[in-house]
Order: C-alpha cells, then sequence, then structure tokens
C-alpha cells in the first residue's frame, strides 16, 4: 500500500473501527476518524497519537452533513480521499416480534442510510480526483447465516441491505476506477460482546475461538490494496459459515 494515501474511518471510536485506523496509520497513511461522540473521539485520537497524520469529524453518518464534513476535513488536511471504510453502525439482538418501529427505523438509517450516504459524499471527490478509489464496507457472516439463539433480524435486514449495496456499487463505479468490497466479521472480541462466554461464542466456527479486531483490519487494509478485487465479500470468520466440527 502506498503511504501518500488518505482514509476515512466511520465509527472509529473504539472497536473494529479504531484497529482499523491504527493499522492504516501503522502503514503510513492519513486517516480521518469518525464517530458520534466528540468526547470519545478525542480520547481515541489520543490513543492513536500522530496527530499531524489524524483528523477528527464527529457526527452521525445519518446526516448527510456529516458525509460532506468527512471529505472536507480529508481535503483541507491532507489533499484527498483515496479510501473510505464503513463501519459505523449499531448490532443489538431482540426477538424479531419484540422490535419496534422506532428500533427498526433507527437500524435502517443509520446502518444502511448512513453508509450509502457517506459513500456518495466521498464517490463525488473521487470522482473529482480523478484516479479512482477504494471503497471497504463492513458487514457480517450472520446476513448468509444465522444463528437461532442470536435474534438480531432488525440489524440484519440493514446489514444486508449494506451487502446489496457493495454489490450494485461495485458494478456502477468500476468505471471510474472505484472498487467496492466488504469484510464480514464472524464474531469478534469487541465491547458488543463484553461478558459473553468466549468459550461458548468460539464454538461456533471451525477454529474453535473468536476473532480479534486485528485480523479484521488485516482484512480491511488488504481489500483496500488489493486492485484486482472488487464486489467481493471477504469473509473473516473462523469457519463460521463453511461448516461446523463433530
Amino acid at each position: 500500500m502506498s503511504t501518500n494515501i488518505t482514509a476515512v474511518v466511520t465509527g472509529a471510536s473504539s472497536g473494529i473501527g479504531l484497529g482499523v485506523a491504527e493499522a492504516f496509520l501503522a502503514r503510513g497513511a492519513n486517516v480521518v476518524i469518525n464517530g458520534r461522540d466528540p468526547d470519545r473521539l478525542a480520547k481515541a485520537a489520543a490513543r492513536l497519537g500522530q496527530p499531524d497524520r489524524v483528523a477528527q469529524v464527529a457526527g452521525s453518518i445519518a446526516t448527510a452533513s456529516t458525509g460532506a464534513a468527512l471529505v472536507r476535513a480529508a481535503v483541507e488536511r491532507f489533499g484527498g480521499v483515496d479510501v473510505l471504510v464503513n463501519n459505523a453502525g449499531s448490532f443489538t439482538p431482540r426477538p424479531f416480534t419484540e422490535v419496534t418501529e422506532d428500533e427498526l427505523d433507527g437500524y435502517l438509517t443509520g446502518n444502511l442510510k448512513g453508509t450509502y450516504l457517506t459513500t456518495q459524499a466521498v464517490v463525488r471527490r473521487m470522482r473529482e480526483q480523478g484516479r479512482g478509489g477504494s471503497i471497504v464496507n463492513i458487514g457480517t457472516v450472520l446476513v448468509d447465516h444465522a444463528v437461532a439463539g442470536f435474534t438480531a433480524s432488525a440489524p440484519l435486514v440493514s446489514k444486508g441491505g449494506v451487502h446489496a449495496l457493495t454489490t450494485a456499487l461495485a458494478a456502477e463505479l468500476a468505471a471510474d476506477g472505484i472498487r467496492v468490497n466488504l469484510v464480514a466479521p464472524g464474531i469478534v472480541r469487541t465491547p458488543l460482546h463484553a461478558g459473553a462466554d468466549e468459550n461458548a461464542l468460539g464454538g461456533l466456527a471451525l477454529l474453535q475461538r473468536i476473532g480479534e479486531v486485528a485480523e479484521v483490519a488485516e482484512a480491511v487494509v488488504y481489500l483496500a490494496s488489493a486492485e484486482f478485487v472488487t464486489g467481493h465479500a471477504l469473509r473473516v470468520d473462523g469457519g463460521h459459515v463453511t461448516g461446523r466440527r463433530g
């Protein structure tokens, strides 16, 4: 990967997003990080260090102005944007019949609409630059292989839309030299699973363990720089979808 690139990473205050930002910085890239809470985002930036290569934009991606602000920060601080990682979103289990209309709207707005609007803003800039670019969305293997005991229909519907958007944009943006791919994590050690039984969760995968944030980040960095890969959903799930032991 060229060190003279700028990556925008949404939902980078913690978990996978923060790990992705760390991975890009480790390879010499500039990073624009985003999160809804300004205080948490500032703490993440402090953890990343290297303030000369990190810009912060607080705000919800569900608002189009946030995407515009991310692009503006990338251009003003670093001269442009080369990579977008759509990581921001929420994911909480709830039985299907207990999901409220407001909760469903929240997932569709935050996970799908937010990804859509942010990508629009970045693609417009990438087209102006005329040098192509890379978009990596974060989905989930649960779109293809649900777990009966993890009832999460509402967030899964929204993430399913992100998977579909990846395929559609890979085709639509290929002529612009913009590649669009997706990383589909399995169960990863993040705040989402804090306090859960790791042995039980790890048993869902062939490799008999849960994943680490750094392993997802490595997959994101690979897709961001893989010049002959587009429209691909890369599972990072320890074999969760492939099969079961026994």
